[in-house]
């Protein structure tokens, strides 16, 4: 079997527990056939030689900054055929000083409403609340969501700035509460794929943390897509 190449590039905001994450689908990575280098930076972005090589990126890359030439080495990757994947804020909340990353991704989280103000008490927590993700009929013979039903999670829910130029497997619909200032349920996408170039990009917005990736739909989906994406 012919060995492939996966780059991990993971950091930023800790909250999303990107050591831990990351590992727990590096097994996955291994066991299909790839050998997987982990960076803690997006700076391997510039090494064109390098990215020249590598069939899939794993990025869970919360906020934090990309430099020009390491943005621009990370879209000629995919542009030349290398896959992009991830899920969360690792993905889609990455580099939000670069604009053009955003339109790289084609999605980009926006905020994750939370549940009454008088149940707060300054935690994570605070974010989590019970909502479904709904399967497209697109999801029904993909080969990411294939044979997966809606389903539910008490998590954050979010609430994502989009185009049409994605494609769509999922999305989850934030309800109308009564201290919520938004006067109509609001639709986003949940689970998306977007080609760019001969490249492939797969984003799944659950996954705030490892309980939430242990989901066995969520878990599913990500192994899934990481493939999928991949050159």
């Amino acid at each position: 079997m012919t060995t492939k190449n996966a780059l991990v590039v993971r950091g930023g905001w800790d909250g999303h527990q990107p050591v831990e994450a990351t590992d727990l689908f590096i097994p996955h990575l291994k066991s299909n056939g790839y050998e997987v280098r982990i960076e803690e930076s997006p700076k391997i972005y510039a090494d064109a030689e390098y990215m020249a090589t590598v069939d899939l990126v794993m990025q869970c890359m919360t906020m934090s900054t990309i430099e020009k030439d390491e943005f621009e080495g990370l879209r000629a990757a995919v542009e030349n055929g290398t896959g992009l994947a991830g899920w969360h804020g690792g993905i889609a909340d990455s580099y939000r000083n670069t604009s053009d990353y955003l339109h790289l991704i084609g999605g980009q989280f926006a905020c994750h409403p939370g549940k009454h103000p008088d149940e707060r008490t300054g935690e994570q927590a605070d974010n989590y609340v019970p909502y479904t993700v709904n399967m497209l009929p697109a999801a029904s013979d993909h080969p990411i969501t294939r044979g997966i039903s809606d389903f539910d999670l008490v998590t954050e829910q979010y609430w994502v700035l989009a185009d049409d130029y994605i494609d769509v497997l999922a999305t989850t619909t934030q309800k109308v509460r009564a201290w919520d200032p938004w006067h109509r349920e609001v639709t986003s996408p949940a689970i998306w794929t977007r080609e760019w170039g001969a490249g492939r990009i797969f984003v799944c917005t659950p996954g705030h943390r490892v309980e939430v990736l242990q989901d066995p739909n969520v878990r599913t989906i990500i192994e899934r897509g990481l493939l999928w994406a991949s050159r």
